[in-house]
């Protein structure tokens, strides 16, 4: 079978998604060896009209390449990031410590707050399970561009997805301090209404949770069992109190 060759420049290597008037393909760029591979999301129909002043406001993002018609289709190229999927990477039972957990909580918080100019149905598409992408070997965190197309999407729901993700990062555990587990609860609570309020809410609570861990680090075993115990026994009263 012919190589299926776009604007006789993007070579397409594998579709992965396809459905009414969207498709979403792995590409390389052969006029260009050094970009590596690159993302094409299409769009046709209602979709293209729809899609097109999205990707207007995309012109600061670094991953974005760029976006022209072929045929009835809107194309919109970015660069892939590579990774593994996040709930390859932090799941129910790993093994990761708790630097590694702040650590990668705070570059995803970074990477969300990067999506605060971005339309909502991208920005939110970009918060589903296999587009957060985590490189171990390189430390960092990074947003596939698969921008498959969501209805309904506001700045709300982009904050929720936020949530979700960093969730899987900070994973309540016994090992976790009561600081980040009232963390968890406000997140839980949804006050945050913007990306924006929700960085700033890391940042105001991540050096009392970072303190709290190297607090419970200095401790024996039995001291810090105790710790714990008491820290969630304080924590429990303090939400009966809360009803």
């Amino acid at each position: 079978m012919d190589a299926i060759l776009i604007r006789e420049r993007y070579k397409v290597v594998r579709v992965t998604d396809s459905r009414e008037n969207y498709a979403f393909a792995e590409a390389v760029d052969i006029l260009d060896r050094e970009t590596g591979n690159v993302l094409l999301n299409l769009y046709e129909g209602p979709l293209l009209r729809q899609y097109l002043p999205c990707f207007d406001r995309l012109e600061v993002c670094p991953a974005f390449l760029g976006i022209f018609l072929e045929g009835e289709s809107l194309v919109a190229v970015f660069r892939d990031c590579g990774g593994t999927p996040i709930d390859q990477i932090f799941f129910l039972g790993d093994s990761h410590d708790w630097q590694e957990r702040l650590y990668y909580a705070g570059a995803l918080f970074q990477q969300v707050l990067n999506l605060a100019d971005l339309p909502c149905e991208v920005a939110c598409a970009l918060l589903l399970s296999e587009n957060v992408r985590i490189d171990l070997n390189n430390r960092k965190v990074c947003l596939r561009f698969h921008a498959v197309p969501l209805e309904g999407m506001n700045p709300r729901e982009v904050v929720l997805l936020a949530g979700d993700q960093i969730r899987k990062i900070l994973r309540p555990r016994f090992s976790s301090p009561r600081e980040e587990l009232d963390f968890l609860d406000e997140l839980e609570r949804g006050s945050c209404t913007s990306v924006v309020q929700l960085y700033a809410l890391w940042r105001s609570r991540s050096e009392a949770i970072w303190a709290a861990y190297e607090a419970l680090a200095k401790k024996n075993f039995v001291r810090r069992w105790c710790s714990l115990l008491l820290g969630r026994v304080k924590r429990r009263i303090a939400r009966r109190k809360e009803r």
